[in-house]
């Protein structure tokens, strides 16, 4: 790239306007508080209130939680009106709707199916209205979807196997990738060994929550007991240097969400995030919101967070989105294609 972009002033109305991708968001951590309240009252959920500004209040961090866990607390709400076809369908539909309006072209929405069997939905009734509500909005945005199965961590290996196999069902259907996700302390990612081995074993991708809230550990385990393609957070990478340079070196993606590691307290502020470090270091960095709802954020704000705190000059904000295009968990030749897309969009935007 030259430096005919040099003096290009970054607004959020620009990054706003550029092709994007989102590949770390958990559906259930990015319903619209109208939906929320509206779900609530149609199924007699209990809620504080039903006034969706409330409902928001309620559900969207203010500033900082004391750690991982409280913040994962917020999701009982959410998962307490996500118990039928109909929810799952019409959040997948609106989550891909949202995200269309701020012109991604491509996201990867990760969910895990046993936590909305409440009410006695089965496993594939449960991927089924998913993907339905993600084709659904396909065909009336500008956006293509996949679906990443998480398995949890502090569930019992055998479950993870489970949803593991149910990812492998769906594999060529809308499934793109496996996932680990909940709190990593205590909860290794090897005792979920079998599920990684039987995804990988079946030629399907994985990621791995890892390095969150839990130091690099995590993140050599998530690699290398259970082959993680991609790295979900890796924020605690920048302690290790080897590992850093064999994730850079092996081109292995992280999956970056600021605004969420402030909240959590991954980090003790946005300033001390490594995000910056990482870019410099020519690590595969991408940019992501994790939950819309619950962290009050969207790729835009991600991306304008980055660009006022970390001064990024055009050319680093058009690597970090590219890196995402670059990240998909789709077949070579249709990455190739949206990234070339993706990359010829941003320079005859920034013309």
């Amino acid at each position: 790239m030259n430096n005919a972009h040099e003096h290009l002033e970054i607004t959020r109305e620009f990054l706003f306007q550029l092709p994007k991708t989102d590949l770390h968001v958990h559906l259930d951590g990015s319903l619209r508080p109208e939906t929320v309240a509206d779900l609530a009252r149609k199924q007699n959920v209990d809620l504080p209130s039903y006034d969706p500004k409330e409902v928001e209040k309620l559900l969207t961090v203010q500033g900082k939680v004391e750690n991982l866990g409280k913040y994962i607390e917020k999701f009982d709400i959410t998962l307490s009106v996500l118990q039928t076809e109909e929810a799952l369908r019409r959040a997948a539909y609106e989550l891909a709707e949202d995200a269309a309006a701020e012109n991604i072209r491509y996201m990867e929405v990760r969910y895990s199916p046993i936590l909305h069997q409440e009410k006695g939905m089965d496993l594939n009734t449960i991927v089924d209205a998913v993907l339905d509500g993600l084709q659904e909005a396909e065909k009336k945005f500008n956006i293509r979807t996949g679906v990443i199965i998480c398995g949890i961590r502090s569930i019992h290996p055998e479950t993870s196997l489970m949803l593991a196999e149910l990812a492998v069902s769906y594999k060529g259907k809308g499934v793109v990738a496996f996932d680990l996700a909940g709190v990593e302390y205590n909860y290794p990612a090897k005792d979920h060994i079998k599920a990684f081995y039987h995804v990988r074993n079946n030629n399907i991708n994985c990621t791995l929550h890892a390095g969150e809230a839990f130091g690099p550990a995590s993140i050599h385990q998530a690699i290398h007991y259970c082959g993680a393609h991609r790295i979900g957070h890796g924020t605690r990478l920048i302690e290790d240097e080897d590992l850093l340079n064999y994730v850079r070196d092996h081109r292995i993606p992280l999956e970056i969400c600021l605004t969420s590691n402030v909240q959590t307290q991954s980090v003790p502020s946005i300033e001390a995030h490594p995000f910056k470090y990482y870019l410099e270091k020519q690590l595969r960095v991408t940019l992501n919101t994790d939950n819309r709802l619950i962290s009050g954020t969207t790729m835009t704000d991600e991306l304008w967070l980055a660009v006022k705190t970390f001064h990024l000059s055009f050319e680093q904000i058009t690597k970090v989105i590219l890196n995402g295009f670059k990240s998909v968990f789709l077949p070579f030749d249709e990455k190739v294609e949206i990234y070339q897309k993706a990359k010829a969009e941003i320079f005859k935007l920034a013309s």
